[in-house]
């Protein structure tokens, strides 16, 4: 296959430099040491608990980059955690299975098509260096026309988080990932913020997808 051949990478839309980080040094490092502490606030945890029930996410379910919480108000009928932490995955009293994964290193998931009715990212797609890669594998794994779900607030690990998120607002923020959604071939998508303005705690926002 000729470069002209070659399908457009959809990242080359963004600016030059969008997805690079301050710290590039191999993830696993950062991410070896126990963390566990939540990322949000309590009001910011129910507003994505009370988005999960809005959507009806109880049967199977895969959590992208978890740790020792994930914020279902109830155990899902299955639950598997991805990401780089043993540690905090293993302590996750919702999880059925555990998967160590970089998916800043290999955006696939190792599951075959179709495997769940959702797919869930909880204040984490700001550190992916190809998130459009990783939600089209989000839209693979899921079934056809199941929730695909990023949240996220203004909180960050900023030199994990890629440049481009740190240097745009909240809203725009919100735009960016449905674009991510769209250009990854998700359907049906739309975003919104779940906590009210003028709350004085973290803000929740909430990008949701559809599988194709």
């Amino acid at each position: 296959m000729t470069t002209d051949e070659r399908a457009e990478d959809p990242h080359d839309r963004f600016p030059k430099g969008f997805f690079s980080r301050a710290d590039e040094t191999d993830d696993t490092v950062f991410y070896r040491p126990d963390r566990f502490v939540t990322h949000i606030d309590d009001q910011a945890i129910a507003a994505v608990s009370t988005l999960y029930a809005e959507l009806g996410l109880t049967g199977k379910v895969l959590d992208l980059m978890s740790s020792w919480v994930s914020h279902f108000p109830d155990r899902p009928e299955e639950l598997v955690v991805l990401g780089m932490n043993r540690s905090e995955l293993e302590a996750n009293p919702m999880a059925h299975a555990v998967v160590i994964h970089d998916l800043n290193k290999d955006q696939s998931l190792p599951f075959s098509d179709a495997r769940f009715e959702a797919v869930t990212c909880c204040v984490s797609v700001d550190y992916l260096v190809r998130p459009i890669d990783v939600l089209a594998e989000a839209g693979r794994v899921a079934q056809s026309g199941a929730p695909v779900v990023c949240t996220f607030s203004n909180r960050c690990f900023p030199t994990k988080a890629i440049r481009g998120w740190l240097s745009i607002n909240e809203p725009t923020r919100c735009e960016v990932v449905a674009e991510y959604m769209n250009l990854a071939g998700l359907r049906n998508v739309s975003w919104e913020r779940r906590t009210p303005q003028g709350h004085r705690g973290d803000p929740l926002y909430a990008v949701v997808g559809r599988a194709p």
